[in-house]
């Protein structure tokens, strides 16, 4: 196990979508297990493979407060969404020193398959709702800001090069 290097905004890996993952091995076990890694040093509540420069549609959540709840999922899904959102402020390391507001739905029921290579299915709400939707948006080469308005992207992108 391993903490990796979060690769640095603007790389455009983090603007590729991730390929599927076909089937789940000790490769990709070992990579979820750094990931763990790498968001316990951060440490954060969730991260995706894209973040660490693996193009792979992989993705961990761990929102609990006593930590160790990681759940490892491939190929993760929203199948259904609450219509009440949630307000929190979102960060990443590929980003860091800035955050911003986003509103994401309170709840998502999510699809993936997990570390038995079995179809899991799991309802989420609160905090772990928020990081799953931010980790598919990285899987999807989306960042948080891009739920900003253009104004707001861009005043966050240039206080995080002040930042820098």
């Amino acid at each position: 196990m391993t903490v990796r290097r979060c690769i640095p905004w603007p790389d455009k890996r983090l603007r590729t979508p991730a390929d599927p993952v076909s089937e789940i091995n000790d490769v990709i076990r070992a990579t979820w297990d750094d990931m763990i890694d790498t968001m316990e040093a951060m440490p954060g509540v969730g991260l995706a493979a894209p973040q660490i420069g693996v193009l792979l549609r992989l993705a961990v959540v761990d929102a609990s407060e006593e930590r160790g709840k990681a759940i490892r999922m491939a190929n993760p899904e929203i199948i259904d969404a609450s219509v009440i959102l949630r307000e929190h402020d979102e960060a990443s390391p590929n980003l860091p020193g800035v955050s911003a507001k986003i509103k994401r739905p309170r709840g998502v029921t999510v699809r993936f398959l997990n570390e038995h290579g079995q179809v899991d299915r799991r309802e989420l709400v609160g905090l772990w709702a928020t990081s799953v939707q931010h980790q598919i948006d990285h899987l999807n080469g989306r960042m948080y800001f891009d739920h900003l308005s253009k104004l707001k992207r861009d005043m966050l992108i240039k206080r995080a090069r002040k930042v820098k």
